[in-house]
């Protein structure tokens, strides 16, 4: 039975980075020092007789801790775990994630710094064989270290909740305030909720930001918050909010938070996947979580597989991605355009089980940081997870990492050991292709093919669900049937960002997103055409660049022509002439609330003349799956 610690094990792990979990490793056996329950985890210090380490247990082993298996002061073996840095602090954590327990529970620390130079010289094999252990009234004595060894049977019975009350009639008084204060988990907020606490680490800070409008002046920022579960929200301040909070909220740490109100979010300007949006007033209350250093937010993935990245280039929505690193560059100096700062890129490309690879661009501290950690490991093949990321359409298919892009290397995750079990067994000897290779200019708008995903209008009018959750890509091909005259067709937008403007009091036009007055601005199209195919029809919302593919003119060069008085109304012609004129659309399909009531939108995502030659292809290539399926 292992009843010692193995002596300066956690000293060897720090002193040496390379050092890992694997099966050649020596073992390692700690004990359990300061056991207490973290929301759904449990964290400790890890005890090796000479050193203490902060360390937490995964969720996954919860359910030891409550059966008892696993008991404060108590010993256990290390089988898996990583050595992570407490974020804003230069200070390190053991993340266990398999262990076994070992021995009986002690009533004491270990502590081998006191023993004689001679006694410690001893091996430790050599001390186990040697040290006897003395039975006093059914409580054994290990003479080796004088501690005693409890019958591990007393405390299997001792559930979380008498730990964490121990814990609680311990604490100081601040501490069991802490302890007892009901937090709310992310998810359960809602906008009729009343009084409510919760607990999240600022993810993302932005910056404080000016603005100007026809109420008047003044500041407003926001922070990503995220709880241990995962969820995310966005919380914004205005005026003296922004000014009360801005310094208080630091990046990477962890609050209190209470007296905030909820909204709908705004799906034009949010960034988080929540349906709400959090707003904080001068009423609110922040408090600093000092004690929840090792309060770790559990990520929460929606991977797309490389193959799939085309349907997202261009688009608003930002993708998660995993994959094994193929190569690493060195870090390059890029000029920004809009203020010629010099800022730091490296390039990586990753692949999957697709068997395709994408270059993903690493910007500032994730270029010099993260990207530098990747380059001293390339040779390894690690996994790594990254969430929200940009896709874009240089050379066919990249991405880009954002401010609030969040790098895991060799996440521990049931995605990441099967990518890393096929890549070991398969993908390093096979060739892989880029994504981007073989992508027309015509391709770039969203999709990998107009002639993937190829469906009937039916297929989306029948299925009112579709979109709820995110939004769905479809290839469709169909005849504009109606565009009707009437409809606000266009918006006055700025010649510079694009963004909607408002006509100033005196002259020119004031632009809300450049902060600034344009004498002049531009049309974009805004506009609703019905479409129609073999099998039914449906409104599709399309804007400026698809739509003037649609009329083939400008929204000025239409404006021009409704606005044109003469016997031949040369509006009216334009739009019959688009009537009736068939096209290969790549449409998105979400789900949108009105008055209350969800509803289906249909929005062109890219427009492409009809080429006969591939719908023959098409048509042949659907006849013979369907021989073969009656076969």
């Amino acid at each position: 039975m292992q009843t010692s610690v193995t002596a300066g094990a956690i000293s060897t792990v720090l002193s040496n980075p390379s050092f890992d979990s694997s099966s050649d490793r020596p073992e390692i056996v700690v004990q359990v020092v300061d056991l207490k329950p973290i929301g759904n985890r449990y964290t400790f210090s890890a005890n090796d007789g000479k050193t203490k380490l902060k360390a937490m247990f995964t969720a996954s082993l919860t359910p030891e801790i409550i059966s008892g298996k696993i008991q404060n002061l108590g010993l256990i073996r290390l089988i898996d775990f990583t050595v992570n840095d407490i974020s804003s602090k230069a200070t390190k954590y053991f993340l266990v994630t398999k262990c076994e327990a070992v021995g009986s529970v002690l009533d004491a620390e270990i502590n081998l710094e006191s023993k004689s130079d001679e006694e410690a010289s001893v091996p430790k094999k050599q001390k186990l064989e040697h040290s006897p252990v003395t039975p006093v009234n059914d409580v054994k004595m290990d003479v080796s270290t004088g501690i005693t060894l409890k019958p591990k049977q007393e405390f299997v019975s001792k559930s979380a909740s008498q730990i964490m009350s121990e814990q609680r009639g311990n604490a100081a008084p601040a501490a069991r305030m802490a302890m007892t204060r009901r937090v709310h988990p992310l998810v359960s907020l809602n906008p009729y909720q009343g009084n409510w606490t919760i607990k999240v680490r600022v993810t993302n800070k932005g910056v404080m930001r000016n603005y100007k409008n026809a109420r008047g002046e003044g500041c407003v920022f926001n922070v990503e918050l995220t709880d241990e579960e995962g969820t995310q929200i966005q919380a914004t301040m205005f005026n003296d909010a922004a000014r009360k909070f801005y310094d208080r909220f630091q990046l990477g740490k962890v609050y209190y938070i209470s007296r905030g109100s909820l909204k709908l979010a705004n799906k034009q300007f949010k960034t988080v996947q929540n349906d709400y949006e959090m707003t904080l007033n001068d009423n609110s209350e922040v408090e600093e979580a000092s004690s929840e250093e090792m309060f770790i937010p559990e990520t929460k993935f929606n991977f797309i597989p490389i193959e799939d990245l085309g349907l997202y280039v261009n688009q608003k929505e930002l993708i998660d991605l995993i994959g094994v690193v193929q190569s690493v560059s060195p870090t390059m100096s890029i000029r920004r355009r809009t203020d010629n700062e010099m800022i730091p890129k490296r390039d990586i490309t990753l692949a999957d089980e697709s068997k395709k690879t994408v270059v993903v661009s690493l910007w500032n501290d994730l270029a010099t940081g993260i990207g530098q950690e990747l380059l001293d490991m390339a040779d390894k093949s690690p996994v790594i997870a990254i969430k929200s990321l940009k896709v874009g359409d240089f050379q066919g298919v990249s991405l880009s990492t954002i401010s609030r892009s969040n790098v895991v290397i060799n996440p521990v995750s049931p995605e990441a050991k099967k990518l890393k079990s096929w890549f070991d067994s398969e993908g390093k000897e096979i060739s892989m292709s880029s994504i981007g290779s073989g992508m027309s200019p015509a391709t770039k708008n969203g999709s990998r093919s107009m002639y993937t995903d190829r469906v009937l209008l039916s297929h989306i009018t029948s299925n009112p669900s579709l979109g709820e959750e995110k939004p769905v890509f479809f290839s469709t091909r169909a005849y504009v049937s109606f565009i009707k005259p009437d409809q606000t067709m266009w918006y006055q937008a700025c010649k510079t960002c694009n963004k909607k403007v408002t006509e100033a009091l005196d002259s020119g036009y004031w632009c809300e997103g450049c902060q600034k007055k344009y004498e002049e601005c531009s049309l974009r199209y805004i506009m609703a055409v019905k479409v129609t195919d073999s099998s039914g029809e449906t409104w599709i919302s399309s804007f400026n660049d698809e739509a003037e593919k649609i009329l083939g003119c400008s929204a000025d060069e239409l404006n021009k022509l409704r606005s044109e008085e003469g016997e031949v109304n040369e509006y009216q012609t334009r739009l019959k002439e688009a009537t009736w004129s068939s096209h290969v659309f790549r449409v998105s399909v979400t789900q949108n609330e009105y008055n209350g009531e969800k509803r289906q939108r249909v929005t062109v995502k890219g427009v492409a003349p009809v080429d006969f030659a591939a719908e023959a292809r098409l048509l042949l290539q659907d006849i013979s799956n369907k021989n073969k399926a009656s076969q």
